[in-house]
């Protein structure tokens, strides 16, 4: 093994464990609501906590992380994730209650936010050109195969081990990582970035993104009944404004504006922020209907993506070397492009297609229907195909539009963005369904009251109703799911079709950039006016 494959191996990883974190903690959440005791918390609230603390504290860490990565060592903020990441793993195994498994998720998280822009970092200074491209791409195709595997083997070991296996499946992948990362990933930083370290803007940094996605996922998860998802959402969004102050005056920002002076680099966070918005709509809404207004069950729901997931795995790398050599723009305009097309032909089904005549109790075959030739393997291969289409290309356009010497922050950037994106875009799109789906039912059933607290417990949108609703508002019920799914697969192809259009207005090709003299120089000059 050579020290491109090595610290490819090692950032793949380190990555990788992150994203699997993400979504096998999932499938062991009920099982964990079951066998953990907990003081404070009920216990849907507990599993809430238990996935979302580690999201939040990822996203609230990312930019300070990717900014101490460049500041004291890419590899060694990188081996201090991973055996940040390791630890907490193993105390989250041995949780002896639901409040510690929250705080060891905040501790895993924080870990983690290390590991995401550190591992494009390692990539950056290590791979060039073409080449680069395609680590890229391979990177893409891992962090893929992650999402894809993680539910199963997740499923796997909490049906035949435990739930605490579920985290003690990081260990052995730390250790591979680590060594990997010893042996064969070289050192690198900004040797001016340690001088003056920005941490106020580091705090304010933390509340902007920390309040904007907490009062987002909050809101959502209490139906914006209460005042905390609003307040956290201003408070987030004050601290923004105040960041964006403070990096404009301070003389050492944590992130100088000069960046987004760079054209790519501004374009792509904008791209990022709608296309990343949209397939967390896609993934969220999609699931729930399969399941509750569909009567899918949990493993034939989790089928549905699995075609266009397996695209991304196989064409990632081929199309990540492409855009290394022919440059992106062509590629992030014709991906989300694509993706919406993907996405409309989900929202152009009429009710009576997606029927699935079975009671819920005869839906515990893992296969989905007949109709799922239909209905969802079109869309998930035209989604798949435009998300390997997109996904190395965006990434290649990041990380070439900012100097080398801040690819830890560059990176940072626009995972926060990708992370922040999505849970604002799903908690406006909730309150435009939840609008919808309400309205719709109280036209299709005259004399109902839609405002009852009792009858938005039993009929909510997307959701198998309560059985004690009567057979004519759970008909209606499901219509109205179908046209609110609908309208909410209309506004995610809304905000891929306006990535399409930002990339393909926006992002400037390599060689284009030479000739306006707008290449990396063009940031790299920009930064340093802001120094």
């Amino acid at each position: 093994m050579n020290r491109r494959t090595g610290t490819l191996l090692a950032a793949i990883l380190g990555s990788g464990i992150v994203f699997l974190d993400s979504t096998v903690v999932n499938v062991a959440l009920q099982r964990i609501g079951q066998d953990l005791p907990s003081g404070y918390f009920g216990v849907l609230e507990g599993q809430s906590y238990v996935y979302n603390a580690y999201l939040l504290s990822l996203s609230a860490l990312l930019i300070l992380a990717g900014a101490l990565a460049d500041a004291y060592g890419r590899r060694r903020l990188f081996v201090i994730g991973l055996v940040g990441f390791g630890g907490a793993s193993i105390l989250c195994g041995l949780a002896p209650n639901m409040e510690t498994l929250i705080g060891f998720r905040i501790v895993q998280g924080a870990a983690g936010a290390l590991l995401v822009p550190g591992s494009l970092a390692l990539l950056t200074h290590t791979f060039e050109g073409a080449e680069r491209g395609r680590a890229f791409g391979l990177w893409a195709a891992a962090s893929a195969a992650t999402v894809i595997l993680g539910p199963l083997v997740g499923g796997l070991l909490v049906d035949s081990v435990s739930w605490r296996a579920v985290f003690f499946l990081n260990v052995p992948l730390i250790a591979i990582a680590l060594w990997a990362s010893w042996r064969y990933v070289e050192e690198s930083r900004d040797p001016d970035a340690a001088k003056s370290f920005d941490w106020a803007g580091a705090a304010t940094v933390a509340v902007a993104v920390g309040g904007l996605s907490f009062g987002a996922i909050y809101g959502q998860q209490h139906q914006w009944h209460d005042a905390v998802g609003p307040v956290a959402l201003i408070v987030g969004a004050v601290a923004a404004v105040l960041f964006v102050v403070l990096m404009a005056r301070g003389r050492h920002p944590l992130v100088p504006l000069g960046l987004f002076r760079s054209r790519n680099f501004a374009v792509t966070n904008l791209s990022t922020f709608l296309i990343y918005g949209a397939l967390y709509v896609v993934g969220y809404q999609q699931s729930i209907f399969s399941q509750g207004t569909l009567l899918y069950s949990a493993a034939a729901a989790g089928f549905i993506g699995v075609p266009g997931a397996l695209l991304l795995v196989l064409l990632s790398s081929r199309v990540g070397a492409l855009a290394g050599r022919l440059g992106p723009r062509r590629f992030m305009a014709i991906g989300p492009a694509l993706m919406a097309g993907g996405i409309l032909w989900l929202a152009r089904m009429p009710a009576s297609s997606t029927a699935w005549n079975l009671q819920p109790g005869d839906a515990a075959s893992w296969l989905p229907p007949a109709s799922y030739l239909t209905d969802f393997l079109p869309s998930t291969i035209l989604f798949g195909l435009g998300l390997a289409i997109t996904v190395a290309p965006l990434t290649t356009a990041l990380m070439a539009s900012v100097p080398e010497a801040r690819a830890g922050l560059g990176s940072a950037v626009n995972n926060a963005i990708s992370r922040v994106g999505p849970q604002l875009a799903g908690a406006l799109i909730f309150v435009a369904i939840t609008g919808a789906f309400y309205a719709d039912l109280s036209n299709r059933v005259p004399g109902i009251d839609t405002s009852s607290d009792q009858l938005r417990q039993n009929v909510s949108p997307l959701n198998r109703p309560d059985p004690s609703v009567s057979p004519t508002i759970a008909a209606a019920a499901r219509e109205a799911s179908t046209d609110s799914f609908h309208l909410a697969m209309g506004l995610a192809a809304v905000l891929l079709l306006a990535g399409a259009a930002t990339n393909a207005l926006g992002i400037r090709d390599p060689d284009r950039a030479v000739r306006d003299g707008a290449a990396k120089s063009e940031a790299t000059a920009a930064v340093a006016a802001d120094l």
